[in-house]
């Protein structure tokens, strides 16, 4: 993971070719992966110290990649979420990786991808958490197979939730502080009747609310079991690869219009050609493609032909 944060130009390239080799073999396999999304104090590290003890009861190794809020002073990441995942503070088969949101505005960390990756060929688990979800924070869909997204109860009503856009992307919401009884209770109600109104990305999954506590634990049981139906609808209706696949598209659109710009990708033929090229290598690593394609633009870009 060092070496792929390094951006130094030949560790750089030592980097992507180490993560395209695993991505190879990960691409529509290796572990599930499972983001955590939410408001910042709705419990989302709490829950996920639940989440990894339950894990490793089974003997289930996890990774898990957190992205926190930057430090104004030295950019890297408060490292928040160790202070409340107890679970991995002394665990061997539980690593952590904090990784800092700095300048990005999809929630993730532009190391994100990668440190999954890497986590996705070694551990059994995969979790990914994410600062918040929003119209602006919703890249962690395109990285996880299954997106739960932490409610808090008496946080606002449902039309908060329609604005904020966070009912159209998780396949399962956890109200948490179940404990607090009626406020729990109706918030999940709510949430569960803006679904019913609202349309489905996936035709064939309708999004389970499921309320939980993780100050003492109720409700966790319930809440991997809808984390499990998820995962079996995935792979029993072949919904896994496709999803897998869009998600490398769109990083890799995201990181080649991020270095060349529009001019870039108007020098390559614009996005009807980088969309051809993408569907013409259905099962071709992302990192592998975006070495090919960055060199490309590069070419164009000097005005040489291929």
């Amino acid at each position: 993971m060092n070496l792929a944060d390094d951006q130094r130009s030949g560790e750089r390239d030592d980097a992507r070719e180490l993560l395209a080799a695993l991505e190879s073999r990960v691409l529509f396999g290796g572990a599930p992966r499972l983001g955590l999304t939410g408001a910042p104090g709705a419990g989302k590290s709490t829950l996920m110290d639940a989440l990894v003890r339950a894990h490793r009861a089974r003997g289930e190794t996890v990774g898990i990649v957190a992205v926190d809020p930057s430090s104004r002073r030295s950019g890297g990441a408060l490292l928040g979420d160790r202070v409340r995942v107890r679970s991995a503070a002394s665990d061997p088969g539980v690593f952590f990786r904090s990784l800092a949101a700095r300048e990005s505005l999809g929630g993730l960390a532009d190391a994100a991808r990668a440190a999954a990756t890497i986590m996705a060929a070694v551990f059994d688990v995969v979790i990914v958490e994410t600062v918040g979800v929003g119209q602006s924070e919703g890249d962690v869909v395109d990285l996880v197979d299954t997106l739960v997204f932490v409610a808090q109860p008496a946080a606002g009503d449902t039309v908060q939730f329609l604005k904020a856009g966070v009912l159209e992307l998780p396949d399962v919401f956890a109200v948490n502080k179940a404990d607090l009884g009626a406020l729990a209770e109706r918030t999940a109600r709510e949430l569960e009747s803006a679904l019913a109104l609202g349309e489905k990305p996936d035709a064939k999954w309708s999004p389970v609310v499921v309320l939980v506590s993780a100050r003492d634990g109720s409700g966790i049981d319930a809440l991997e079991a809808a984390i499990a139906r998820h995962r079996a609808h995935l792979a029993e209706s072949g919904v896994l690869a496709a999803k897998r696949r869009r998600g490398r598209d769109a990083w890799l659109r995201e990181s080649l219009a991020r270095r060349y710009g529009s001019y870039g990708l108007a020098a390559f033929g614009g996005s009807a050609a980088l969309s051809a090229r993408l569907a013409a290598a259905p099962e071709t690593s992302g990192f592998a493609l975006e070495r090919e394609l960055a060199s490309e633009l590069e070419r164009a870009l000097r005005g040489e032909r291929a």
